[in-house]
């Protein structure tokens, strides 16, 4: 078989796998999930192909690149649907986050800022949905604001998700008396900073359009000083440190955060400096406290989509090792 044809066949694969999953999670499939056993055999298969793959590369038979993509594809999305569950230990910084939450009592007012936009949802989506189930739960009177103009909408999507709960069903929450979206506002750090003397002057309306005065639950707090605690979900500028820099620093903010896995490192010196109440950490960080709180959500199933992936990353350098050697190649790096 030529390598055009090959190709051809790769990319026909491909385009199916990629097809299939799209309208299986239009169509709802991320509810499917396979058994343990069917999970192991999956695990299996994906392993004796790796195997193949290993020995046609001994054989001097190097595969394509396609076959590359196609292997890591399907290491990120077949775990979606696997019933298996990693081990997950929660880090001091997250179970920070979950202690002082419990410690609220119900009726604290809880400002939430969702700084950041869809590309980054898979990492802070997770956090927001366990936070927002975990502050309703207790009770909590939650605003919700956004530095990023997507922000709110991702908000929306959070709150949409947690409000069909059953558990939460059951709370009959009102918007404007149990939890309000204040909306995006322009200015980057110095909506933080004006926002330190007077939240009215920095949302006058909802993100619906009420009167800020009109709203229950808002119109009797003026600045940081009647907010109880603040979760702030950040992809970056502005995010997480202008936070730590305005409102605690120069209001006393009792603040903590959810970061990207990027950004993360970035913010761990305010934590370690008591600036920071605690930290969630990119994907595992979600995962961490979902596993903390007890509601298993996207953040644990992500995670083992994300450790399948980069096995068969390491294992791909593996084998490009093998076919490099193999090749003879290895005398070039001795000119």
């Amino acid at each position: 078989m030529s390598t055009r044809i090959k190709e051809i066949i790769s990319m026909v694969i491909i385009t199916a796998f990629v097809v299939v999953f799209y309208f299986g999670k239009i169509n709802g499939w991320e509810s499917i999930e396979f058994s343990a056993t069917v999970s192991y055999i999956c695990i299996l298969l994906l392993l004796l192909a790796l195997l193949w793959v290993l020995v046609l590369t001994l054989r001097g038979q190097l595969i394509g690149r396609r076959v590359v993509f196609l292997f890591v594809g399907i290491s990120v999305t077949i775990p979606l649907f696997m019933s298996l569950e990693q081990k997950i230990n929660v880090s001091p910084e997250v179970r920070s986050i979950y202690d002082t939450v419990i410690a609220l009592p119900p009726g604290s007012r809880v400002l939430v800022s969702f700084d950041f936009d869809p590309p980054t949802a898979p990492e802070l989506q997770p956090m927001a949905e366990t936070f927002l189930q975990l502050c309703f739960e207790r009770d909590l009177k939650v605003i919700i604001m956004g530095l990023w103009p997507q922000g709110p909408q991702q908000a929306n999507l959070a709150l949409e998700k947690v409000l069909d709960l059953d558990v939460i069903k059951e709370k009959n929450l009102q918007y404007g008396i149990d939890y309000v979206n204040l909306g995006f506002q322009t200015g980057n750090e110095f909506v933080i900073q004006r926002m330190g003397s007077s939240f009215k002057s920095m949302f006058n309306t909802d993100y619906r359009g009420t009167p800020y005065d009109d709203i229950p639950l808002v119109k009797n707090i003026k600045n940081f000083s009647n907010i109880d605690y603040s979760f702030n979900l950040s992809a970056g500028f502005p995010g997480t440190i202008e936070w730590v820099q305005i409102a605690v620093d120069r209001y006393g903010l009792l603040l903590s955060t959810g970061s990207t896995a990027v950004q993360a490192p970035q913010v761990y010196p305010y934590l370690n400096a008591g600036q920071l109440n605690g930290i969630l950490g990119g994907m595992n960080g979600a995962a961490e406290f979902e596993k903390v709180t007890g509601f298993k959500g996207k953040g644990t199933k992500y995670m083992l989509s994300q450790s399948f992936s980069h096995i068969i990353v390491i294992a791909f350098i593996f084998i490009g090792n093998v076919a490099f050697f193999r090749s003879g190649r290895k005398s070039l790096l001795k000119r």
